[in-house]
């Protein structure tokens, strides 16, 4: 039943389960964290004709892939069900549907083997990502500031332990990501935004269009990009009907991209000064991919004397690596718990695993 503590440790690797919005994962990970075997199946051909990931054929496809996925992965890693210490899956927040899929397979597997069933917050496998064996020596101390980057998500939020979250500040509207994706569209770029606006900014000028930064200088480290999405729209709208020349396409990704890294660079700062114990600040989620973004908050934290820790790539979006690593430090803490009867959750904010306000930010 929900509520029963497992033990700090399982005999077997864990099987992680994500399957929260439009990329389906599996992995597999050895007790101390050593990752025996990872897949990621992305449904973006599925969505690409719909302009935007369509939930319903999310919900399929996680449910048409996601047993091939497991066999793979089982036989990569050169283990059956029986070989199992616990499986763990994304139970929220995130797509309704996807979670459904993914939490009901992962406790059908768990039942099955006899094994124990552990539900992960899919926020908090992004806040742990730092603390993956073999990116950090020693892993990152607590409490660093994370600030987390998607689609979905733009936050400021203190770890101060597993299960121990205080959101500092976060957007008022748009997400950073959200916020890449309409500017994509804006410009006739596919889906996923963000890698298109950065390929065609690294061609542009980024002081050729002076759109705003919306919040910065101001107290605090609530984020708004949703002004910002209107500017770009506004110059977009006030060029001549037709296609945009290249070059001035260029131009605007570069100058969109300009304004969302002094935006979170004054942000990040802002939260800094809030957190003044942090050991390190973190970026994780998808936006934490781009280069421009990382090579920003690197100087920022180089200024601030305190180290930058960003994952691999491949660990900035949707992964199940972070999901089964969550798993594992919850285990560590005594903190996991018997999840079979836990429903998926749609919102499902990092605070309310520790029961810490949602906000603390003062704004």
């Amino acid at each position: 039943m929900v509520g029963n503590n497992l033990p700090a440790s399982i005999v077997g690797p864990l099987l992680a389960i994500e399957s929260s919005c439009d990329e389906t994962a599996v992995a597999i990970l050895a007790p101390d964290g050593r990752i025996m075997a990872e897949h990621v199946l992305s449904q973006f051909a599925d969505h690409a004709p719909f302009g935007g990931v369509v939930p319903e054929i999310a919900a399929r496809a996680h449910l048409s892939h996601l047993p091939a996925l497991v066999s793979h992965a089982l036989a990569e890693a050169g283990l059956t069900t029986a070989d199992l210490g616990a499986v763990a899956a994304t139970t929220g927040p995130g797509l309704i549907g996807g979670l459904l899929v993914g939490a009901g397979f992962g406790k059908g597997l768990a039942l099955a083997a006899g094994r124990p069933f552990i539900a992960v917050n899919h926020l908090e496998g992004h806040a742990l990502t730092a603390r993956l064996p073999g990116l950090v020596p020693g892993g990152v101390a607590f409490p660093y500031l994370l600030l987390l980057l998607s689609g979905g998500h733009c936050q400021c939020v203190a770890v101060d332990g597993v299960g121990r979250y205080r959101r500092l500040g976060g957007t008022i509207d748009d997400a950073v990501g959200e916020a890449f994706d309409k500017v994509a569209k804006l410009l006739g770029l596919p889906l996923p935004g963000g890698p298109g606006i950065e390929r065609l900014a690294a061609l542009g000028d980024a002081k050729a269009f002076p759109f705003p930064r919306p919040l910065a200088g101001r107290a605090g480290c609530d984020f708004s990009f949703s002004g910002l999405k209107t500017a770009v729209a506004q110059a977009v709208g006030a060029l001549p009907v037709g296609a945009i020349p290249h070059a001035t396409a260029a131009d605007i990704a570069a100058s969109f991209q300009a304004a969302v890294v002094d935006v979170l660079v004054d942000r990040a700062g802002q939260a800094l000064k809030m957190l003044p114990q942090a050991t390190a600040l973190v970026v994780a989620g998808g936006v934490a991919a781009n280069q421009a973004i990382r090579a920003a908050l690197h100087g920022l934290a180089a200024r601030q004397r305190i180290a930058l820790v960003a994952p691999p790539l491949r660990y900035c979006g949707d992964n199940a690596v972070m999901i089964g690593w969550a798993a594992l430090e919850r285990l560590h803490a005594g903190l996991a718990q018997d999840g079979h009867d836990q429903r998926p959750q749609p919102r499902w904010p990092l605070t309310a695993l520790s029961g810490s306000p949602e906000n603390v930010s003062g704004i």
